[in-house]
């Protein structure tokens, strides 16, 4: 069975949908600037083997959360997968979760992460999802051809991408799929003068608190840490305030 591959939400004007394939069309040019709109997501692929969907009440002015769960396989993952990576794709499952974007509606999109952290990826996007926490836009690293400077400047929330870890060689922890990386442009890495993604502007400074923005203590990290995931955020040699992992 064949999942259907990227297409474009129609919420928004032809105009705007226009320019939109065409800027995720040409995925080697030029990264956003730090105040770019961000193009609309694809809707979620149709789901393989699909497991049954956790839904919860949502505000009087959201529907309720949903989530579900599909296979992928090699053709699926396209580049971010390769012969020698740490896990093969039948260990892999795309998660669809609808989630509050900037705009304080609800959309859908989806991750790639190891069948063993699905559990509590579904509950942690729930909890997001009823605190309100926005999430700019979520779509699996295929998407971007792997690229995860490309992802980050376009504030992508992701999982799964089998790449060595930011200026190393040791696999990263999302080449395993139990990391997640959440609006990185709002939550960038910072480690001595090196700062991505390159559009991140002044969200350097955590101490001007804005939505979207993880902060030490607040209830969006708590999503992740009460469910023994590591913030990036917290560590002391660096600070990558965007990811988790466990």
């Amino acid at each position: 069975m064949t999942r259907s591959r990227h297409t474009i939400a129609t919420h928004l004007p032809i105009a705007v949908l226009v320019a939109a394939a065409l800027t995720v069309t040409v995925m080697l040019g030029p990264a956003p600037a730090a105040d770019a709109t961000m193009p609309a997501s694809r809707d979620t692929r149709s789901q393989v083997d699909a497991t049954p969907a956790v839904a919860g009440a949502a505000s009087a002015d959201l529907p309720g959360y949903r989530s579900w769960v599909g296979r992928v396989t090699r053709s699926d993952l396209g580049p971010t997968w390769k012969p020698g990576c740490p896990v093969a794709p039948s260990q892999l499952r795309e998660v669809g979760v609808r989630y509050v974007g900037f705009d304080g509606q609800a959309h859908e999109g989806s991750i790639i992460v190891h069948k063993r952290r699905v559990y509590s990826v579904r509950r942690i996007f729930q909890d997001l999802y009823h605190q309100q926490f926005p999430i700019r836009r979520m779509e699996t690293m295929d998407f971007f051809r792997g690229n995860d400077d490309r992802s980050m400047a376009w504030d992508n929330t992701s999982g799964f991408n089998c790449r060595k870890v930011t200026g190393g060689t040791s696999w990263s922890r999302h080449s395993y799929g139990v990391a997640i990386d959440l609006n990185p442009r709002e939550n960038p890495y910072v480690n001595g003068s090196t700062v991505l993604p390159w559009n991140t502007g002044d969200y350097v400074d955590r101490d001007r608190d804005r939505p979207g923005m993880l902060q030490p203590g607040s209830a969006a990290v708590r999503a992740f840490t009460s469910r023994d995931y590591d913030w990036g955020g917290a560590w002391r040699t660096l600070k990558d305030y965007q990811h988790f992992e466990r």
